[in-house]
């Protein structure tokens, strides 16, 4: 029989997912030094990555295999931390979503946005169990919705209580971060969750949960690498950053070819069941495009900000294209391309 694994069985995933959060926990604020350094050359590119991420993808797509510089991998468990460590310069890239940014510049940190990704967001959901009433997003209204505050899903839960002529305030909220929000939903003490994948695809490869709204034209689904100014200054790291961004690029491209082939490696590396993994994969990951930073993507974001300053979730207002560098940008789509399809995911 089908059944919703408990808060513990995700635990890979908190570990894996923290990166869309705005937030994170005491023991997330520093990332391990990692080890393995690739290449050759006297000159070290320090990259911030998290479980499954950007050194998982190049080493399955071959992107590893005749670099001339080194890379210093460190790992991180969320975004915030990640780029805390660009601001002190022990990072000299990395990649987190469309949030974290928004905070660490809206904090006064030093970040500047390389290089970004567009995606599908019908991983971005807002979820209710299969015997709940609620039937529409307006149903909201008066219940109880757990979510990670300052997240991804944060924004997307906003986005589609506005949309459905409702604000924060016209619902129960219960700021939780992932596994104690799954804990909450699966025991039915909040009525929805607003989450991101791969949560969403585990719940709902449990069996018993449904999809009321995803954030399919209400977010933005971008993704950023985020580099120090510090770095960017420097002519010969700048450059292997832009060969570090062609290669995660090629990388984006093998995985929309071999959604199969990847969803294996990222379940091995981070724990995931492949089944949700590959449906997280073709919802979600596969999807994404390669895109420029350009005024569209920097204008999405700087609504993402002032909203969040709105809520008083950041301390200050600022610009965003204060913390943008487009030299990277070459002959890139613009952000708004549409995400490729490629499917779902199972339900």
């Amino acid at each position: 029989m089908k059944r919703i694994l408990p808060a513990a069985a995700l635990f890979p995933l908190v570990l894996l997912l923290s990166a869309c959060s705005g937030s994170s926990a005491a023991d997330d604020s520093s990332g391990g030094a990692g080890s393995n350094v690739d290449g050759k050359g006297s000159l070290t590119l320090n990259v911030g990555d998290q479980k499954g991420g950007s050194e998982a993808v190049l080493r399955a797509a071959g992107e590893l295999d005749d670099l001339t510089y080194k890379i210093k991998w460190s790992t991180f468990t969320s975004g915030p931390p990640l780029l805390e460590a660009v601001n002190a310069k022990a990072v000299d890239i990395g990649g987190v979503g469309n949030t974290p940014p928004v905070f660490a510049a809206g904090s006064g940190q030093k970040i500047t946005v390389v290089a970004a990704t567009h995606g599908d967001s019908a991983g971005e959901a807002i979820l209710v169990r299969d015997d709940s009433p609620l039937k529409k997003t307006a149903d909201l209204k008066g219940k109880r919705v757990a979510v990670a505050q300052g997240s991804s899903a944060h924004y997307q839960l906003f986005a589609s209580l506005r949309a459905a002529g409702l604000g924060l305030d016209d619902i129960q909220l219960s700021l939780l971060q992932p596994a104690d929000a799954l804990a909450a939903f699966t025991s039915g003490k909040v009525d929805a969750w607003a989450v991101w994948d791969p949560y969403t695809s585990q719940v709902l490869r449990g069996g018993k949960s449904r999809i009321l709204t995803d954030g399919n034209g209400l977010v933005n689904g971008l993704g950023f690498q985020v580099a120090a100014p510090s770095a960017l200054a420097d002519k010969e790291k700048a450059a292997a950053i832009g060969d570090y961004l062609e290669r995660l690029r090629r990388a984006q491209d093998w995985v929309f070819d071999h959604p199969e082939e990847w969803a294996e490696v990222w379940a091995k590396d981070t724990g995931l069941p492949y089944e949700v993994a590959l449906d997280a994969v073709k919802r979600s990951y596969a999807t994404r495009v390669p895109v420029a930073v350009d005024a569209a993507a920097i204008a999405s974001e700087q609504k993402i900000a002032d909203t969040f300053a709105g809520l008083g979730l950041i301390p200050r207002r600022f610009d965003f294209a204060d913390h943008v560098d487009d030299r990277f940008n070459k002959d890139l789509p613009p952000s708004t391309s549409p995400a490729r399809s490629y499917g779902k995911g199972s339900s």
